[in-house]
């Protein structure tokens, strides 16, 4: 896999190919209803508008470093 930075409109297909493929394992009515409303129209702009406003923050706050997908396994005390 080639590592190069990607535009925010490749990354925004890249996780739109995530999220379809995603639903075609589940059939996930929720991935579903997201999907509807982030494909793109012929202008480019998701059906929803307000998911590429969206998109754009959470573009951001990755490029940031304010998105922490670390994932931490509290431990249970015993008893």
């Amino acid at each position: 896999m080639q590592n190069k930075p990607l535009s925010s409109r490749e990354a925004y297909l890249a996780m739109f190919s995530f999220l379809e493929d995603y639903y075609s394992r589940t059939q996930s009515d929720e991935i579903g209803s997201m999907l509807s409303g982030l494909c793109l129209m012929s202008d480019g702009n998701p059906m929803d508008p307000a998911y590429w406003d969206e998109w754009e923050q959470a573009v951001q706050k990755a490029l940031n470093g304010d998105v922490d997908a670390e994932m931490r396994l509290d431990k249970k005390p015993l008893g």
